[in-house]
């Protein structure tokens, strides 16, 4: 390894370390975990310093509650009200009783009238025994039993006509229904009375107490109960400012870069040692890093701000974008790694490594199924779920104390940027020229211009195309690999055959349409120029993708679909016909690469079956379990899986997937009687 590839390979690992190391915290820590109902497992505690003991969210809550009671509604006469009332009823004809009506308005509006549910305009005036009534720019404390209720009001109207009238005109004031001319003309004023409460909401002192230096906290085996986890609490909060970084600022960034240090290596080692072939293609080895930068930023630099606010970032975003491109398994794994420096973090670091650990790994498993349009919601949604039932679980054993409704709304808007954000996914496919599945599918429409001119050219070979492509697929499912990979591998490992189609028989006879074999193209060649001109369509085919901006992990099926195996026909016609030289093998041997991944034994394996069943004249279960056996056997022969990650029970299982495609591609049917 020269110089340069020695910078890039370690580039990303020394940009980490220096990130982590600028953002981690330099101040004091505090040195004690604890929870409330659980035994203090440290040293005897006492204080280093004096410090007031602040009062909790729910306690100053509580006495925002309290003085809200307390404060005493500020109410409007109303002028207005009075005098419409008023007008009204000198627009009834009552002859003599109109001046007598008006009087008893007067004198009822004089005191006031409340509406009888006090508690629909929002004031508190039912809890109350006085409100203030603003009248002519001045408020005066009146007793809320010497102003009228509505409907008190309106009996007492009544009552008082029918005192000085006959029973003639009691009966007219009733038909009238004089007793609807009172309105409320005492209103609630919102306005003055929350400036009122907020004015009284700054006399809350947010502390209870004090404690002074060397007083004692808690002692060693002690129970941590409500009242010590508030001095607890408080000294922590209060620790860092107080006593400042004990170390020197030397050693401090020193500690910082060594847990750097450990961090990163820590991702370059699981890559070297459980995801060697990821390490060794940069492409993937600085996507991989680059995310874990985002999340140290994420985890290191959040919490500066609100330690609350990490509920809100959606880490099960980065499951997602390690599964768009990589196996499942191993984006669990890395995806576990990438979050760890959330275990740094200043507060509930753990607890939110847990919850996020659990969604991110639940939400790999399940994307796969839901990513398709509004589906992904619903992932978004179970992700919720399952980060809930785990926050509520760390609640319910006191690991977490506070606010429970803004650290939900917190994960479900988590959840749904993870949702949001997965159009990332496109943006860093193009970045760092990497493929997810959704651009696999897009090179499998049969309306992609390189298929549609496989068609056109080489028919038959695009028909093999089709059939290697479903049966590869059929057996992916069965093991475990990602499907949409081995169609596309599948739909273009022939793709070279473009550039000399009637050189595969295939596209003979629908090229020419002729099944003539006295005009083959081989008739008249020599074996070694036929299995030259053969084997070039691995060569072809790559130079074709590169020229159409194929992805490499789909060059990669061209080059390992024949592996390095040799032209047996041409090579035995070499021999036995034209009394060739057994040494001169290489020439008819593919140069192409042996398979590596499981989808690239799969795809060989198809290709081959797919092409040498057709000369099949028995179709029994166990001429296909032996068809399908020497087959395998014979690439194995060839050495063609000595570099293949796939282990032998995984083999087998394709076999067995390819026996069952070929039992239910050639199942028997009906013979139809002809009409006579």
């Amino acid at each position: 390894m020269n110089f340069t590839d020695r910078v890039k390979k370690y580039l990303p690992v020394l940009l980490a370390l220096a990130l982590i190391s600028v953002c981690l915290p330099r101040g004091a820590r505090f040195p004690y975990e604890y929870s409330k109902g659980r035994e203090w497992k440290y040293e005897t505690l006492f204080a280093q310093f004096d410090f007031p003991i602040y009062k909790t969210s729910e306690q100053i809550s509580a006495e925002k509650a309290a003085y809200t009671r307390k404060v005493i509604p500020y109410y409007n006469y109303s002028q207005e009200v009075v005098n419409s009332s008023l007008d009204r009823a000198r627009s009834l004809d009552l002859g003599p009783y109109s001046s007598l009506l008006q009087s008893s308005l007067k004198s009822i509006y004089s005191k006031g009238v409340l509406p009888d549910d006090l508690s629909a305009d929002g004031s508190a005036a039912q809890n109350s025994e006085v409100i203030y009534i603003q009248r002519d720019k001045r408020a005066e404390k009146v007793p809320i039993q010497e102003v009228y209720r509505l409907s008190d009001a309106r009996a007492r109207l009544l009552s008082g006509l029918e005192t000085v009238t006959d029973h003639s005109a009691d009966s007219l004031f009733r038909a009238l229904q004089v007793q609807n001319l009172l309105v409320p003309n005492v209103l609630y004023d919102k306005q003055t009375t929350e400036l009122v409460i907020s004015e009284s909401d700054m006399e809350i002192s947010p502390t209870s107490g004090y404690v002074s230096a060397g007083q004692l906290i808690v002692s060693e085996g002690e129970l941590v109960t409500a009242q010590i986890a508030q001095m607890l609490d408080s000294y922590k909060k209060e620790y860092a400012r107080n006593l400042g970084s004990s170390a020197s600022p030397a050693l401090t960034l020193l500690g910082n870069i060594l847990l750097g240090l450990a961090l990163t290596l820590f991702l370059f080692f699981v890559l070297k040692i459980c995801e060697p072939k990821l390490s060794r293609d940069s492409r993937y080895y600085y996507y991989i890093f680059t995310l874990f930068g985002l999340s140290v930023l994420a985890s290191l630099i959040v919490p500066r701000f609100s330690p609350l606010i990490l509920f809100f970032v959606p880490y099960t975003l980065f499951a997602l974008m390690l599964q768009a491109f990589i196996e499942r398994k191993e984006a669990a794994l890395l995806y576990l790694v990438i979050i760890t420096p959330l275990l740094f973090s200043q507060s509930n670091g753990a607890i939110l490594f847990v919850m996020f650990a659990i969604s991110g790994v639940v939400s790999i498993y399940i994307f796969p199924h839901f990513r398709q349009g509004w589906k992904q919601f619903l992932s978004a949604l179970i992700t919720f779920a399952v980060l809930t039932v785990v926050y509520l679980a760390f609640r319910a054993a006191e690991f977490v104390t506070g606010s429970i409704w803004y650290p939900i709304l917190g994960l479900f808007l988590s959840s749904m940027l993870s949702v949001a954000g997965y159009p990332l996914v496109f943006l860093c496919e193009r970045l760092f020229n990497l493929v997810s599945d959704n651009r696999l599918s897009e090179l499998c429409d049969m309306s992609n211009p390189l298929i549609r001119s496989l068609e056109q050219k080489a028919p038959g070979t695009f028909q093999h195309s089709l059939q290697v492509m479903n049966m590869a697929d059929f057996v992916a499912r069965s093991v475990d690999v990602n499907p949409d990979l081995v169609r596309a591998g599948a739909l273009y490992h022939d793709i070279g055959k473009i550039n000399n189609p009637l050189c595969f028989i295939e596209n003979e006879c629908l090229i020419s349409g002729s099944d003539d074999r006295e005009h083959s193209y081989h008739k008249d060649l020599p074996a070694a120029q036929s299995a030259a001109d053969i084997v070039r369509h691995v060569t072809d085919g790559e130079q074709i993708a590169r020229k159409h901006h194929l992805p490499p992990v789909v060059i990669g099926f061209i080059r390992s679909h024949h592996g390095t195996t040799v032209v047996k026909f041409f090579y035995n016609k070499f021999l036995k016909q034209e009394g060739g030289d057994a040494s001169k093998i290489d020439e008819f041997r593919y140069k192409g690469e042996r398979p590596v991944t499981k989808a690239q034994v799969i795809v060989m394996l198809c290709d081959s079956i797919e092409a040498a069943s057709r000369t099949l004249k028995t179709h029994t279960r166990e001429a296909y379990s032996n068809f399908v056996e020497g087959i395998v056997e014979g690439k194995m022969q060839e050495g063609q899986f000595d570099d293949a990650q796939i282990t032998i029970s995984e083999l087998n299982a394709v076999k067995e997937a390819l026996k069952q495609y070929l039992a239910q591609l050639n199942h028997e049917r009906v013979v139809y009687p002809k009409n006579k």
